[in-house]
């Protein structure tokens, strides 16, 4: 219910207006608004625990589709004709409607909620920077031009964690003043300009989130709309404008508790757990790594000092297709071998959280010039069982035994991918890293190289 006082001072729409706003309004909700019933049986199926940051992540990304599970403007185009169907519909049935003020003053709600989680769950993850990981020792040992300018981005993003952390902390900021009516224009102010950036590194960049990230900008910009033409007038022609204060009376009790339950209920999980939950994920480590430990005393990286295949001694080439180039064993239970073999790009350039270690394919995705396996360790037998972490070699593994002779080298002999014998003997090469000796100096300590 709203009160006559209030209703009284808005004028009577233009046809146009009504026409243009029962688009929207159709367009919006159906955009905004989850449809789908595997949306709510996500809802009441989310995990409590470890991952519940992973699961209401995925659920803020909702949106409508209808060609398959990624973001298409096709997807759009589908929205946009429904809303244009049901608005020919709307005017026939409603033609003496004189103005949808309360209507669109609902639509702005569901619309500042929506973006408000958009931004809430990606500024988390920036705030406690695991959105874009520190490279690893792999990144760090492959050439500049192997990288997919995406895999760049999150590269050069992750080696500036303050800043990354900054970005989320401008995000929720945003973010939360959405939450507060009064303050909704003071968040477009923020949110816009931020998310125009993401959407124009997205397109710079040949990321995969700029379909997502313009969905949230026309969010953004349908809320600027309400009170864009008043800021115009006040600010540039400096000229008198009057604030629109209409909201609706809630007459009722139920009403009334029934808004403060839900607002409440949207700030306890959105912000206060979501944002708990994410700290927990940080401390323990970037979810794009695999969690299962390495080879005790290994990572690092391997010169390749001697290599056989099939019995037979190969020199050290820079062109070999086969031979193996150098070795680095992370911390995790991932080992990349270097060599002039082609990869098959592994082109994934959205945001995944993964809860299983096989999922967790960031460190080879956007980087060509090494294969990445993941393995298992028999310290019984002393055998490495390898297997491409790349999805477009699914069949590929590598059956190694292991030793350790001395500090610093390595054997592995076995089978490789095409079930040929290989033998190969690495030496571990005390390489420092600019990025590690930089962290160690601090920002007035003493580098030296």
């Amino acid at each position: 219910m709203m009160s006559e006082a209030k209703s009284a001072t808005f004028s009577t729409w233009t046809s146009a207006e009504r026409i243009v706003f029962r688009f929207a309004f159709l367009y919006f909700i159906l955009q905004a608004v989850p449809l789908d019933w595997r949306f709510y049986y996500d809802l009441f199926t989310i995990d409590w625990g470890r991952f519940y940051y992973r699961d209401l992540f995925n659920l803020s990304r909702y949106a409508p589709h209808f060609f398959g599970p990624t973001d298409t403007f096709a997807n759009w185009a589908i929205v946009a004709l429904i809303a244009l169907v049901g608005t020919i519909v709307w005017s026939f049935r409603d033609p003496q409607r004189q103005h949808y003020t309360e209507l669109y003053y609902w639509l702005r709600v569901i619309l500042r909620y929506r973006l408000a989680i958009g931004v809430l769950a990606y500024g988390f993850l920036k705030l406690f920077p695991m959105q874009a990981p520190l490279p690893s020792l792999s990144n760090l040992n492959t050439a500049y031009g192997d990288f997919t300018a995406w895999k760049l981005f999150s590269m050069s993003l992750g080696i500036v964690p303050s800043y990354e952390s900054f970005l989320g902390l401008i995000e929720i900021l945003g973010g939360l003043l959405l939450l507060n009516r009064k303050t909704t224009s003071i968040a477009m102010l923020i949110i816009i300009p931020f998310l125009g950036n993401i959407f124009m590194s997205n397109l710079a960049y040949e990321g995969g989130e700029h379909i997502y990230s313009f969905l949230l900008i026309t969010y953004a910009l349908f809320l600027f709309a309400f009170d864009a033409v008043r800021l115009f007038r006040l600010v540039s022609l400096e000229q008198p404008a009057a604030p629109n204060r209409f909201k609706p009376v809630l007459t009722e009790a139920w009403q009334r508790y029934g808004r403060l339950a839900l607002k409440s209920a949207f700030i306890v999980f959105a912000v206060v757990v979501y944002g708990y939950k994410t700290y927990a994920a940080y401390r323990t480590g970037p979810y794009q790594f695999p969690q299962t430990p390495g080879l005790s005393g290994a990572t690092g990286v391997y010169d390749v000092a001697k290599f056989k295949l099939a019995g037979q001694a190969l020199p050290y080439s820079k062109t070999d297709s086969v031979r193996w180039q150098d070795v680095v064993f992370e911390t995790w239970n991932t080992i990349s071998i270097k060599s002039n073999r082609p990869v098959l790009l592994d082109r994934v350039e959205t945001e995944q959280i993964h809860s299983a270690d096989t999922d967790r394919t960031y460190e080879e995705a956007g980087a060509a010039g090494r294969h990445y396996y993941t393995y298992q360790v028999d310290s019984v037998q002393h055998v490495l069982t390898l297997k491409n972490r790349n999805p477009n070699y699914p069949n590929e593994t590598l059956t190694l035994r292991y030793n350790q002779a001395g500090n610093n080298d390595f054997i592995l002999s076995g089978l490789n991918e095409n079930r040929d014998s290989v033998y190969a003997v690495l030496h571990k090469l005390d390489k420092k890293y600019l990025l590690h000796e930089a962290a160690k100096a601090g920002r007035r300590g003493i580098l030296k190289l």
